[in-house]
């Protein structure tokens, strides 16, 4: 994501909710998309820790294995529902670390009607 007028707070950096919010659906449409018609995926928390201040171009990686479906799979089997944690990093164009932000997903199986 660029800095913009749009994005940019008082001081010149990004603005946390935009740091925010350029992570917030994708995690759950990966898993969404992954798991099935199946499934229900929901957001149940996010925390976000700013490290440096966000300026230029800032970016943020996905990455969900075959493992971590697995994972989640064998939970809602298990447990009718899982709740898998993960950290992305958002970092400038330089590798530094600007903000981390922790998802808390909730994974069920739809009901059956």
């Amino acid at each position: 994501m660029g800095l913009h007028w749009r994005n940019r707070n008082y001081v010149g950096t990004h603005f946390g909710g935009s740091l925010y919010s350029m992570i917030d659906p994708f995690l759950m449409l990966m898993f969404l998309k992954n798991l099935g018609r199946d499934y229900v995926v929901w957001d149940k928390a996010a925390t976000i820790r700013f490290k440096t201040p966000g300026r230029g171009t800032v970016f943020a990686r996905f990455r969900l294995t075959e493992d971590d479906i697995k994972a989640v799979r064998v939970a809602v089997e298990r447990d009718v529902r899982a709740q898998p944690t993960f950290t992305v990093a958002i970092t400038n164009s330089r590798g530094q670390l600007a903000a981390e932000e922790e998802k808390v997903l909730s994974i069920k199986k739809k009901a059956v009607a």
